[in-house]
């Protein structure tokens, strides 16, 4: 398959420059004229790990939901050199607002998997509290949470407090209204964000070409800040373009947008099915650039690991597998009047007669038995 189609280097015209790799498809380390990255040999088999455990937990998740356990899931098969590179740029101080599939980013910040499975079963309105890893509960709604983001970057700039903000999205969200306003006020008050946009390839059923006539690193240059292309299924490139976003942000210089360009190797959300729109060869060109079968050659090629680590992460990926799904099973189901619970700060009267109500309509129930 020639560069039409792929997703990689469509709609690159002569003036755009190749997306940022630092490691190839085949696993031989590269060097980048503007990026440059000093890893350790632990620090390579650190994020090897967790791609590898983000990506056995979120299988797990995928057939808890076929077997009815959860309402849904947003699966990342693909997507982890984007996220676990990006959450390794990102310091404790850092503020991260998610969208709804951010799994390896939860996982690098300390959030149990299991918390973002209570959300997809229904048993929990959040699953966490954002403030103790800086972690923003997940947002459902497209687009919304660049402005949140955009918002409490100015008020980290406000406080003077020497830390950033990231946000992250999607293609499809990229359309959305909601990202055009962070946009402008991230530029105008020089907020201290990083805009990470996950370009996987499709808002659904819908292809970025026809989300898009130019690149979408290119629409930050509109706005008045910097855009990146980088190539999102290799960890290494993420990390080095994420950190040196996140330093420009923390120096008082203002937003940058990084596009990463990866795959969504399988469905939108459970609910969906997409073979019935993507063609499979489409799907077999981004198979040979899965991003953790690039870095375990690198493991190799360099002889940083061995098949003894190789399997003592497997067994703890199927350990950590074990724990999910005998966790979700055990889920308690939540007091039907938890529903109206943090509705607001204080109690209001609305909320109390609601609950009144919602009260009285259970107890029929207990009379009826």
């Amino acid at each position: 398959m020639g560069a039409e189609g792929t997703g990689m280097n469509a709609r690159i015209g002569d003036s755009d420059p190749a997306p940022v790799q630092l490691l190839t498809p085949e696993g031989e380390r590269v060097t980048h004229p503007e990026y440059s990255l000093s890893v350790t040999p632990d620090e390579l088999r650190g994020l090897y790990r967790d791609m590898q455990l983000t990506r056995r937990f979120d299988a797990e998740a995928v057939a808890l939901q076929r077997q009815g356990e959860l309402g849904l899931w947003a699966p990342l098969l693909g997507q982890e050199a984007a996220q676990i590179g990006s959450a390794w740029a990102t310091r404790d101080d850092d503020y991260i607002f998610p969208t709804y599939r951010e799994h390896g980013v939860a996982w690098c910040r300390g959030v149990d998997p299991l918390a973002l499975m209570s959300l997809y079963r229904g048993v929990d309105q959040g699953g966490w509290d954002p403030n103790e890893h800086n972690f923003h509960l997940y947002t459902l709604v497209i687009g919304a949470p660049t402005l949140h983001a955009t918002g409490y970057a100015m008020g980290v700039a406000l406080d003077q407090a020497e830390s950033a903000v990231i946000s992250y999205f999607g293609d499809g969200a990229s359309s959305q209204g909601d990202v055009a306003e962070a946009f402008t006020f991230a530029a105008v008050n020089q907020a201290p964000v990083v805009f990470f946009c996950q370009n996987n390839q499709w808002a659904i059923s819908t292809p970025v070409e026809k989300q898009s006539k130019v690149p979408l690193y290119r629409r930050a240059a509109g706005y008045g800040f910097p855009g990146v292309r980088v190539d999102g299924n290799d960890v290494l490139a993420v990390l080095a373009v994420t950190r040196a976003a996140l330093e420009h942000a923390r120096s008082g210089a203002g937003p940058t947008l990084i596009e990463a360009l990866t795959y969504r190797m399988g469905a939108h959300a459970t609910s969906d099915d997409p073979s019935r729109y993507r063609p499979a060869r489409e799907e077999a060109e981004w198979a040979g650039r899965d991003p953790i079968a690039r870095l375990r050659a690198l493991l190799v090629r360099e002889e940083l690991a061995d098949e003894t680590f190789f399997a003592e992460v497997e067994a703890e990926a199927a350990a950590l597998a074990t724990r999910v799904r005998e966790g979700v099973r055990g889920m308690p189901d939540p007091d039907p009047l938890s529903i109206l619970a943090h509705v607001y700060s204080e109690p209001h009267t609305l909320v109390e007669e609601e609950r009144a109500e919602l009260s009285a309509y259970l107890a029929g129930f207990t009379a009826e038995r």
